[in-house]
């Protein structure tokens, strides 16, 4: 047997503990009719090309376990575009299905592209979302299996892959759950693109590895023996933290390796207790027993399993005093929990995963829907990586959000009215503004008003691509009176208004007697035009206006009593000194149009003592 048919069979064995004897010879056919398709075919490195859909099939079967017509999809992932088969041949051969999938991961190629070839190719496969998820896990594994070959590429080629696999690939990994394959994708592009800080990051962890053994080999040991007497069977191994993770806190926390806290973990994995528990309650019983023994950080406890994170990790977490006086961070889980982390959402059964890709699809079609084609791939980091936070509404439903959300991306995961209608968030039960970022188990609650609408700066407060679409969608459906008015004489809608047309042809409104409007219609007189700005009650200007009047007892409350419960209008801010019991006030308020200032400066004068109300510029 050659090594050709030695990888292959290595593929073969790992389907048969899955796969029906029919689904067998299906995939030994794909395996025969992609050696056929690809026998005068070699790759970079020299060596044949079919090691690599071979390899891409063995990534799906075992470190993936995917279906068989997935892996049959791998076999075939690139017959389409760089053979002579066609989807036809593959459909006649291995069915619909098989020809979609096939379909879906194979770059079409085009005269001209939508935007980039590169841009278009991950639009193609978001929108794939619509029908099966299987295409992103076959893509992935192509992906993985080039990154793990990349050494015989240039170096330009080399950054352009890594840098499509940090923007694409391994957002989708992370999300997906695909622990281990988004850690692989990361550091393998980290290691092309900055291979001197990889390596010194890898010497420093080797170095801790060794310094660290003999005290964290004493601790490992003290936790399965201690768990061993109350008749739980664990393994308890240290993992140190792959050299992105580090190198992303080290930007993070703007700290140098050695002061990077937590660059390791020791997780605690039972595989049989004596006790008929449900895996939760044996955690718990593990928790408990070790936190007897040990000192537990105040504090430090997580519960990861209730409260997991959207790509599904599950663990229970806590901060033990090791006997060496150090502070470890130990990870409770089980062995179904450990797999699980490996092959991600494919290893939930029933309703979970048609709920998890329920939720995946969601964030992926509005992406590929509509985000901009110069900031797809920011808009797909940012919704999909990195740490989830889990904040909660105040009936106890969970909610996971990207970490430095804030209130406003919380108003708008519950629904776009609350969204678009938000005006102050309690977190923890204590009023907060809605542009306060949450943290992990904050229980927040929205307050709404119907007259509230978002504001420009709430762009610079949101980071869900669900949040930002509407916000913009929402300013740029009002950008025509916000946007193009003075800013010196703050025209209203009813006024007296002209507008000035500057040499790009853009046209601001002024009232006429704005001094700025005066001296542009003097220089630019062909450039003025007739204009009207329409009153919309869902758009309010600040005015701001000046009342002197004689004190007396009870004057501020007549004032703000008449602007907010009278007229109905909001106070932006109020000062006030008296002087030898005369009263200068300063008030800023909200009004829709000309015609309700008016109004707010008759009532103003109908309370006693006022003597003068003039609007501010």
């Amino acid at each position: 047997m050659n090594a050709i048919e030695e990888k292959a069979e290595q593929v073969f064995a790992a389907m048969e503990q899955r796969c029906s004897e029919k689904d067998m010879l299906r995939i030994r056919d794909a395996f025969k009719m992609a050696e056929e398709a690809h026998r005068q075919q070699r790759r970079k490195s020299g060596e044949p090309y079919i090691i690599h859909p071979i390899s891409v099939a063995l990534i799906a079967a075992k470190e993936m376990r995917l279906d068989a017509n997935c892996v049959i999809t791998a076999f075939l992932h690139d017959v389409v575009e760089d053979t002579d088969t066609t989807l036809e041949d593959i459909r006649l051969r291995f069915g619909d299905d098989v020809s979609f999938l096939v379909d879906v991961v194979t770059k079409k190629k085009k005269e001209h592209y939508d935007t980039t070839k590169q841009v278009d190719n991950y639009r193609q496969l978001l929108n794939s979302l619509h029908y099966d998820i299987r295409a992103l896990m076959v893509k992935i594994a192509d992906r993985l299996h080039n990154m793990r070959t990349l050494e015989s590429m240039r170096a330009d080629k080399q950054m352009k892959i890594a840098g499509e696999t940090d923007a694409f690939y391994a957002p989708l990994a992370n999300r997906l759950g695909l622990i281990d394959v988004k850690s692989d994708l990361e550091n393998l592009s980290f290691k092309y693109r900055c291979e001197l800080e990889y390596n010194d990051l890898e010497k420093w962890i080797e170095d801790d590895r060794l310094n660290d053994y003999e005290r964290l080999k004493a601790f490992t040991n003290r936790i399965e023996y201690v768990l061993q007497n109350v008749g739980i069977e664990a393994k308890a191994e240290v993992y140190y933290r792959r050299p992105y993770s580090l190198y992303r806190r080290m930007l993070k926390t703007n700290v140098d390796y050695k002061h990077i806290e937590n660059r390791y973990y020791v997780r605690v994995t039972y595989t049989k207790c004596r006790m008929p528990l449900s895996e939760k309650s044996v955690c718990i019983k593990i928790y408990s027993t070790l936190s007897d023994y040990f000192k537990e950080k105040p504090g430090s406890f997580e519960n990861l399993i209730d409260n997991a994170k959207e790509n599904s990790y599950r663990c229970l977490r806590v901060m033990f005093l090791s006997q060496g006086g150090v502070w470890e961070d130990v990870q409770i889980c089980s062995h179904r929990m450990v797999e699980t982390s490996k092959v991600g959402c494919m290893a939930e059964i029933g309703d979970n995963i048609g709920e998890w890709i329920k939720r995946f699809r969601t964030v992926l079609r509005d992406i590929a829907k509509q985000g901009q084609e110069e900031n797809l791939l920011e808009e797909i980091s940012s919704s999909l990586y990195y740490d989830d936070v889990s904040v909660f509404t105040t009936n106890g439903r969970s909610i996971i959000m990207p970490q430095g959300s804030t209130a406003i991306d919380f108003a708008f995961k519950l629904g776009d009215d609350e969204g678009l209608h938000a005006r102050f968030a309690r977190i923890n039960g204590k009023l907060s503004s809605i542009k306060t970022i949450l943290k992990r188990g904050d229980c927040v609650k929205i307050g709404t008003d119907a007259n509230a609408h978002p504001k420009a700066d709430w762009l610079e407060h949101v980071c869900t691509y669900r949040a930002k679409s509407a916000i913009k969608e929402y300013l740029a459906r009002h950008s025509s009176t916000e946007m193009l008015r003075c800013p010196i004489c703050n025209p209203l809608p009813g006024g007296e208004l002209i507008g000035i047309k500057d040499e790009e042809g853009q046209v601001t409104i002024h009232r006429r007697s704005c001094n700025k409007a005066i001296t542009l219609a003097s220089k630019y007189g062909d450039s003025i035009l007739a204009v009207e700005l329409p009153e919309d009650k869902n758009v309010e200007y600040p005015v701001t206006v000046c009342i002197k009047a004689i004190d007396r007892y009870h004057l501020l409350a007549d004032l703000i009593d008449n602007i907010t419960n009278t007229l109905g209008l909001g106070i932006d801010s109020l000062t006030t000194t008296t002087v030898d019991d005369l009263v200068d006030c300063k008030i800023t308020f909200f009004v829709h149009s000309v015609g309700e200032l008016i109004r707010v400066k008759a009532h103003l004068y109908e309370i006693p003592g006022v003597d003068e109300v003039r609007q501010v510029l």
